[in-house]
């Protein structure tokens, strides 16, 4: 789940504010942000950090900058950047522990941490403290999502867009949306997410490229070629662009440009899923010797979350499936995780980890979770597919292999040659 921070925490604030508040303290607010917000990340935090070390008693520049962290952090991928906005937040709680600004940003924090039962908790907290506060119910919905709440999500989601309807809360409902079976009203919310706007171009790239991605699993390849291509061109280099456009070209057979693109990806932000899909595509460029290094690559991935205090990760694990090996560790990874997350993308991941090591019953079980939505996720059916016909269910593996092929023929260049292979063992 993707949070977008909005950066006009100065509008937070004017919220939390008691009202006799100066008008020219708030004109003088407001224009600082419009200044700030034409300015790239980097900019805008030197410019935070002078602004920081100007009035050190005025935490809400600290909170600024380490909203800037975060941006920068959702940016580049580097972790640095989450734990320099984190120490931020959390020295400024030390001196006032009911201090709003980094209240709120405790909880983008936490959400990129993966601590979602924490943030429940913290949203509804703040809802005590501003009820009306669009940012709360869409950090409480974004946790609720993770822990597999649906229900009460939709309500928190609801509840944001009718307080203030505009990217940061179509973007929640489109993903909503989509993961509660409904992928054409997904894509009409999130082109109206779009059209909202934003002051970073980075958030409005990642609507982008989260449109294109609905797009493609549902087979609109033209389509989904025009969103990714939105996102570089308003948001240059934009590494999940890169990926997307990798992943559009390899359904279309075009290794090498698929290649390529996915290379210009990992090198801006080595992602696992990056490395395993260069490495299926190394191996069908008949090039053994880059694929192998991909393979490696996801073994320094994993060293590397581990160093920055992310023990379990699950697309790790599904690339360690999708090739079958470190069965057990990944595993382990997936079970880790699922203390504190367990949405029906999770329960995917369990189940292909668990048919790759035989365990075909348990596999089953957690297969079924995942399906439960109904949510369009080609992926979902095929592994579905295949664990039914590894337990013997011809039928069910009919059914799920088919729905797979009917999403996207091609949604994935390697596996979706094996669904059709094994479509064809169960209809002769």
């Amino acid at each position: 789940m993707r949070l977008f921070l909005l950066l006009s925490l100065s509008a937070g604030a004017v919220c939390a504010q008691t009202g006799n508040e100066k008008v020219s303290e708030l004109l003088q607010d407001r224009a600082l942000f419009d200044a700030v917000s034409r300015m790239k990340t980097d900019e805008r935090i030197a410019m935070y950090q002078t602004l920081a070390q100007t009035k050190p008693e005025d935490t809400h520049y600290q909170n600024l900058m380490a909203a800037t962290f975060l941006q920068k952090m959702r940016e580049t991928m580097d972790p640095d950047y989450l734990n320099r906005a984190g120490k931020i937040v959390d020295a400024v709680l030390s001196a006032d522990r009911r201090n709003y600004e980094a209240l709120r940003l405790r909880s983008a924090i936490e959400l990129e941490r993966h601590n979602f039962p924490g943030v429940a908790e913290n949203s509804r907290e703040l809802m005590h403290m501003q009820p009306d506060d669009p940012w709360n119910w869409g950090t409480l919905g974004d946790a609720l999502m993770e822990l597999g709440e649906y229900s009460a999500a939709a309500d928190a989601y609801q509840k944001m867009v009718r307080l203030r309807p505009d990217l940061s809360s179509y973007n929640r409902a489109s993903y909503y949306r989509f993961v509660a079976g409904d992928a054409n009203g997904a894509i009409e919310v999130m082109q109206k997410a779009i059209e909202s706007g934003s002051r970073s171009p980075e958030n409005v790239a990642w609507c982008l490229v989260d449109l294109g991605n609905m797009y493609l699993k549902t087979g609109r390849q033209d389509e989904a070629e025009r969103a990714y291509g939105g996102a570089l061109k308003l948001f240059p280099a934009y590494h999940p662009a890169y990926a997307g456009m990798g992943k559009l070209l390899a359904q279309r057979g075009k290794i090498v440009q698929a290649i390529d693109y996915y290379r210009k990806a990992e090198t801006a932000v080595p992602l696992p899923d990056y490395s395993a899909a260069l490495e299926d595509l190394y191996e069908a460029a008949g090039k053994p010797e880059q694929a192998r290094m991909q393979a490696e690559k996801l073994t320094v991935i994993e060293k590397m979350d581990q160093a920055a205090g992310f023990p379990a990760n699950r697309n790790l694990a599904l690339a360690f499936a999708d090739h079958g090996r470190n069965l057990e560790h990944a595993l382990a990874m997936v079970k880790e995780e699922m203390k504190t997350r367990r949405d029906i993308y999770e329960w995917d991941a369990l189940g292909w980890v668990l048919y790759k090591s035989a365990r075909y019953d348990e596999a089953r079980q957690a297969s079924r979770k995942a399906l439960e939505l109904g949510t369009p996720e080609p992926g979902f059916y095929y592994h579905a597919g295949m664990i039914a016909l590894a337990a013997g269910d011809n039928d069910g593996a009919r059914q799920h292999l088919q729905h797979a092929l009917s999403l996207n023929a091609n949604f994935d260049f390697k596996q979706a040659a094996t669904a059709r292979e094994a479509l064809k063992e169960v209809t002769q």
